[in-house]
């Protein structure tokens, strides 16, 4: 094939190559790796796809030549698509195929015999066959390996998992070329670096086009909304204008930001819409894959006027049918929002338009500043991780069950990576002890013994080791999943185990976009039927409330400060200008350069309100800190809620507080010791290192129909923290649990810049007599932790009557 059969048949799908296209065929083709930068929908894919199945398609018989990592499984069927229209198109003779947790088994068993030239898979599925003996052989042809969607990748650990798989095919495949694509990261630079051989660093490139997407932000402004807002209580009420885009565009993808969030609003618009049914139809990750394949299908062939959304479908999935989207709620990060939006207008030249519906009046600030940041062409970075040495355990034994390895070839590759640049040979060495013997405190047990040195190279100890870490391998770690299925029918999809147990027969619950009455609950199946009763529980999953950025918080203060200035340029500044007003009146309206605490005395207690505007993770930590500091100066228990503007603490009886005093609990002096000291930093420490004992296998989950439950994971896990603890603190993954307590749990390092921003602002204190716009919602929050729905908007009527 020669670049000039692709100018043709671009040219007969009426399209002509982007000046990136081309500079990176040229790139690949010169041996460089690097990293490709366009915006969402520019023909990406073709920058790197075109070259690389040039060079397969000179040596058909070579097997696998290209592996094409994405993050997600929808992702994979576009990728699959494009490769074999691109084949087709230019009569290339290269195959094709996919390899993710959806593929099955008659499919993997004919992969085994002979791999695609371009396999399609994701970093777990990628590991998984490097456990296989002969893999040095399978990967001995590969010329190419590309990170989809890097920017979803790095910053986690399955990032890590690129890195040292990408390390290691560059060691069986000398010479194979890595490339990443990014359409939304601020530090591309780094994340290039990250990903590419050191030994082409000096060379690797950044290949960024020149595009600009038009991207139209539109905000549902409600016609009315609370003198004092609180979280949810717009949202359903603007279902109407949520239908009204839908009705206006041939199909529109509706997004939210959980699993929980998808499923009231399908059932939201069903009821408000029920001529939708059949028309529009709900995707996310626990529902089942015979209907997620069916509403991408479907979305796919235009059949769909909408789809109900989590992250499932936001990254880099071509539904050109897509006309708009919907963002319900703050996204939080600029980056994600802009990943969103260009799931509309998906194609080279095309608008994308999203409309932004706030489910409080505070997120109207979120909105303004979301706009900003698109006009100024900011997006935020992500940073890689370092240190992950759960994951590096994994690799070992996956090496090892793969057909062995001596252990000077894999420290020198582990090395080259940019997550263990910093690992010393005291640190390599406890990696090997811990899957040869355990380690020091757990040499006696033998299920720890999964590695053995034979003949200088280090062999899975046996088959059963081998098939038990097939199954562990991989770095997501959830709670326990129940398929939820008819009682003689059909899967519909998956709940987590905790949600489940707490189901009666009888119960109904709303899942998948069905009311369903509770059966039986035995195992890991939870059986079910059909109803009519219309109210019901609905399944919520682990991970929760996304945390604000720090960009997007910036950014949100600035259009303060401005509003304060007089620029109300902005329709969403405008239309919250009342809620400014009663702050202002009640308390201060803090800007850039101010930092806001209120004292305030209510029949519940005596509340303290301080605002960082630096997300709610860091909000839970600097609240546990804060109170415990109060209480070394006036000892007493506090109650706290916190949001992404800021946190409350309460308690039964005043105290003195003053500027100086804030300052003082606000200190970054012996920051460390006193946050451990009030976060219960070894509690933290130990859910934590219940992921990172799953990850490295020292527990493990069970086997296909018969998983550990949840309760008994976390006792076991708790045993081994335990015996670390006490007989080995030196252990490398007993310290990593705490240094992730503090990295990710209580976002150190925003922590500190947090409290340093604070130090430079003016500290306001002022003592409202009334709850203000700021604090009402923080005050939300914390009673919704102790109450149903119902009884949360009675009590918010009522106190809402009172001030």
């Amino acid at each position: 094939m020669e670049y000039s059969d692709v100018h043709q048949w671009f040219k007969s799908k009426g399209w002509l190559p982007f000046g990136f296209q081309t500079a990176a065929w040229d790139a690949v083709d010169q041996g460089l790796d690097g990293l490709v930068n366009a915006p969402t929908g520019s023909g990406k894919s073709y920058a790197l796809l075109v070259p690389a199945m040039k060079h397969a398609a000179l040596h058909p018989n070579r097997a696998l030549q290209i592996i094409w990592l994405t993050p997600i499984r929808a992702l994979a069927k576009e990728i699959y698509l494009a490769a074999t229209r691109l084949a087709e198109g230019c009569s290339l003779n290269v195959t094709v195929g996919i390899r993710t947790g959806d593929t099955s088994s008659a499919e993997r068993r004919k992969q085994k015999e002979k791999l695609p030239n371009l396999l399609i898979t994701t970093p777990e599925s990628l590991h998984l066959l490097l456990c296989d003996k002969d893999h040095r052989n399978l990967f001995k042809h590969l010329k190419v390996l590309v990170a989809d969607e890097w920017h979803e990748l790095i910053g986690s650990k399955r990032g890590v998992q690129v890195e040292l798989a990408a390390a290691w095919l560059r060691y069986i495949a000398p010479g194979m070329q890595t490339w990443g694509i990014s359409a939304t990261i601020g530090n591309l630079h780094q994340a290039m670096e990250v990903l590419v051989s050191p030994q082409k660093i000096a060379q690797a490139t950044v290949i960024r086009s020149d595009l600009r997407k038009l991207l139209t932000v539109e905000t549902l402004i409600p016609e009315s909304f609370e003198r004092l807002p609180w979280s949810g209580h717009i949202g359903t009420q603007l279902v109407h204008h949520v239908a009204e885009v839908i009705e206006q565009h041939t199909s529109t993808l509706v997004f939210t930001n959980t699993r929980a969030q998808s499923e009231i609003w399908y059932r939201q618009l069903m009821e408000h819409r029920p001529d939708l049914a059949g028309l529009v139809a709900m995707h996310h990750s626990a529902l089942d894959r015979e209907l997620r394949n069916w509403v991408e299908d479907a979305l796919y062939d235009g059949k769909l006027k909408a789809v109900v959304c989590t992250s499932s479908l936001d990254l880099g999935v071509d539904f050109r049918p897509v006309e708009a989207v919907v963002q319900i709620g703050g996204p939080k990060g600029v980056a994600r929002f802009i990943q969103r939006a260009g799931r509309s207008g998906h194609q080279p030249g095309a608008a994308s338009k999203i409309w932004f519906l706030p489910t409080n009046a505070l997120e109207l600030i979120e909105a303004a500043a979301l706009r900003e940041a698109i006009e100024r062409g900011f997006v935020e970075e992500r940073l890689p991780l370092v240190r992950s040495f759960d994951v590096l355990v994994q690799f070992l034994v996956s090496l090892a069950t793969g057909g062995g390895f001596a252990p000077g070839e894999v420290r020198e590759t582990v090395a080259s990576t940019h997550a263990f640049a910093s690992m010393d040979d005291d640190e390599w060495a406890q990696c090997l002890r811990f899957i040869t013997t355990g380690g020091a405190s757990l040499e006696a047990y033998p299920e720890y013994r999964k590695v053995t040195e034979i003949d200088g190279r280090w062999h899975i100890a046996s088959t059963a080791h081998a098939r038990r870490h097939r199954m562990s391998v991989g770095t997501i770690v959830g709670d326990t999943m129940v398929r939820v299925k008819y009682r003689r029918g059909a899967t519909i999809g998956h709940v987590e185990e905790y949600f489940a147990a707490g189901l009666n027969e009888g119960d109904v619950f709303w899942f998948a976009g069905r009311s369903l009455e509770t059966l039986s609950f035995k195992g890991t199946e939870l059986e079910v039927r059909n109803t009519t009763k219309r109210t019901g529980k609905i399944p919520a999953w682990q991970g929760g409330r996304l945390p604000l950025s720090s960009m997007l918080s910036e950014l949100m203060q600035e259009k303060i400060t401005s509003y304060l200035e007089g620029d109300i340029s902005d329709r969403e500044m405008e239309r919250i200008g009342p809620v400014f007003d009663l702050q202002q009146a009640r308390s201060v309206l803090p800007g850039s350069s101010e930092f806001l605490v209120e004292a305030l005395e209510s029949k519940e207690g005596f509340h303290l309100f301080l605002y960082p505007f630096a997300g709610r993770l860091v909000h839970e930590g600097m609240a546990s800190l804060v109170a415990y500091r109060i209480g070394l100066e006036h000892p007493r228990s506090f109650s706290m809620a916190f949001n992404d503007y800021g946190f409350e603490l309460l308690t039964d009886r005043s105290f003195p507080v003053t500027t100086a005093d804030i300052e003082r609990w606000l200190t970054p002096e012996k920051l460390i010791t006193d946050l451990q000291s009030a976060v219960n930093a070894a509690e933290i420490a130990r859910r934590k290192f219940r992921d990172i004992a799953v990850i490295a296998g020292l527990i493990f989950r069970g086997y296909p129909g018969a998983p550990v439950k949840d309760r008994h994971l976390q006792m076991s896990s708790s045993l081994v923290f335990e015996v670390f603890a006490d007989y080995d603190a030196h252990n490398l993954l007993y310290r990593q649990a705490f240094d992730e307590m503090l990295e990710y749990q209580l976002e150190i390092r925003r922590f500190r810049e947090a409290l340093a921003a604070i130090r430079t602002r003016n500290t306001v204190l002022t003592c409202p007599d009334k709850p203000t716009p700021l604090g009402f919602p923080i005050m939300v929050d914390r009673l919704r932790e102790r109450m149903s729905m119902e009884q949360l908007e009675d009590r918010i009527a009522r106190m809402q009557r009172e001030i």
